[in-house]
């Protein structure tokens, strides 16, 4: 049972669910959007891949394939369906407070290096889903930030994903700059930054005393130059904040390990459904939600200084994170498209 989350006042932190699914939204989800636990929701590829092979979709996939032909029509019109009901319950959220109330669906990641493609493809989709609180998810790549720019110029909602720099942080607020202006209509952004595959990348090859550390201090390294831009438009958005099991199978930290670690002004946590669980429960249910101190810039030079003396090199973790991020979408996307 899920109990309700007290989110501290003066704390400008949002928690978004980073899951997607027909039987889900109408139940828990809208549950956790009542109650104020959540105020957003991200989905991908990945999400998509498996909640398409559920029972629940079984029925109207096989409707849906009597008069569509090919497999990504079939995907758009389930994709729409969820992302429209989804951004339905959210938008009264969005009425009162427009950085919130949520819901992004990403770009075909095989366009992720076609910018032209890219812009029409989000076009539609935000056309077809015919709700202002969507936002289009594109992918931190050198045509992305043109597809970023354009689209923000239009006036859609932006959530820049796969960032794993502060270098690709300052090119989406470049290619974001639109949302600098102080219309009340003006479209929002997010930057993605990815948090938790650094640490399951690196750690193995690093002493225990800097275990669990680089995927939290390069968050807080993105974090401060987006937030050094004071733009009240755009803000960090922590992703990939699920805790993996070991080889075992056991988890050998608390799910809500990487919420608790960034809980930051002006910054959302988006997660998976049972990190979300694990972070209301903990503590007690009317605990407030207490801000995270940022690391300074002196503990943070000082671990990076310790992670080079240990032979990493931190622009090729960084180049090898994006890159199978890239691939692993298109894998996905390609193994749902294969299923439908």
């Amino acid at each position: 049972m899920i109990k309700r989350q007290m989110i501290g006042k003066d704390i400008d932190f949002s928690l978004w669910c980073d899951f997607i699914q027909r039987d889900f939204l109408d139940k828990e989800f809208k549950s956790l959007v009542d109650s104020g636990i959540i105020c957003g929701a991200t989905s991908n590829p990945s999400i998509f891949a498996k909640v398409f092979q559920s029972k629940v979709y079984a029925d109207y996939i096989a409707s849906l394939k009597h008069h569509i032909a090919d497999s990504k029509s079939v995907y758009e019109e389930l994709a729409i369906a969820d992302i429209k009901r989804a951004a339905q319950i959210l938008f009264p959220l969005w009425e009162k407070n427009m950085a919130n109330g949520l819901v992004s669906i990403e770009i075909d990641p095989f366009l992720c290096d076609e910018s032209g493609k890219s812009v029409d493809e989000g076009l539609r989709l935000f056309k077809r889903i015919d709700m202002p609180n969507v936002m289009i998810k594109v992918p931190a790549t050198q045509a992305g930030y043109e597809v970023m720019n354009a689209l923000i110029q239009k006036g859609i909602n932006v959530n820049a994903t796969l960032i794993f720099t502060p270098s690709q942080a300052k090119q989406c607020v470049s290619a974001l700059k639109s949302a600098e202006s102080g219309a009340k209509d003006s479209a929002k952004g997010v930057i993605s930054v990815f948090v938790s595959r650094f640490d399951r990348l690196v750690d193995s090859a690093l002493p225990k005393n800097l275990h669990l550390q680089m995927g939290i201090i390069n968050a807080m390294d993105c974090y401060e130059c987006i937030e050094s831009y004071a733009n009240p438009h755009i803000r960090t958005l922590f992703a990939s904040t699920g805790v993996k099991a070991n080889a075992n199978g056991d988890f050998n930290l608390s799910l809500s390990y990487y919420i608790e670690k960034l809980i930051l002004p002006h910054s959302v946590s988006t997660a998976p459904l049972e990190s979300i669980r694990a972070y209301v429960e903990c503590e007690g249910a009317d605990r407030e939600c207490t801000q995270t101190p940022l690391i300074d810039s002196a503990s943070r030079l000082s671990f990076w200084d310790s992670v080079k003396k240990c032979g990493i090199v931190y622009d090729n973790v960084a180049n090898q994170l994006l890159d199978e991020g890239l691939t692993s979408f298109k894998q996905s996307f390609e193994e749902l498209l294969r299923g439908l």
